[in-house]
């Protein structure tokens, strides 16, 4: 199975308001970089959508390191998931669950690679966040001039 590392980032201009997604492939010596944004979303759905994009990537099952700075990310994928299927799709206070579209595609990307799920701080230096922080902008950029 290839092996790749990924970083994402999303990121919003308010909150709702327009915001942007990135996300940095790594196979080796090969690179890709992919982005986009949208015109009114939250912050939350640009950090998972921006995991779903490079997932969706992928051509064949793969073993992926994913890094992000988002712990609603890593924790939504990684921790609370299971309980929010196991009920129904309810947070524990009964409550449905913000962003479910996103978390079931998420969901099955996750099942269908080896995925371990990586939190780096956010604007703390790390050379690969920085970039995709930069690219997330940027895709913002196109939609606020």
């Amino acid at each position: 199975m290839t092996e790749v590392q990924i970083w994402t980032d999303g990121g919003c201009r308010g909150n709702p308001g327009p915001g942007g997604w990135a996300a940095l492939l790594i196979a080796g010596a090969n690179e890709k970089t992919i982005s986009g944004a949208e015109a009114q979303t939250t912050n939350n759905r640009m950090e998972i959508t921006a995991a779903i994009r490079a997932l969706e990537t992928l051509k064949r099952p793969c073993i992926a390191q994913l890094y992000t700075d988002s712990q609603y990310l890593r924790q939504g994928i990684s921790e609370w998931l299971p309980n929010w299927k196991a009920r129904q799709w309810r947070t524990a206070a009964r409550k449905p669950v913000k962003n479910e579209d996103l978390w079931r595609q998420l969901d099955a990307l996750n099942q269908r690679h080896q995925v371990t799920w990586h939190w780096v701080p956010a604007h703390s230096g790390v050379v690969n966040n920085e970039r995709v922080d930069q690219l997330a902008n940027a895709a913002m950029d196109t939609l606020v001039r």
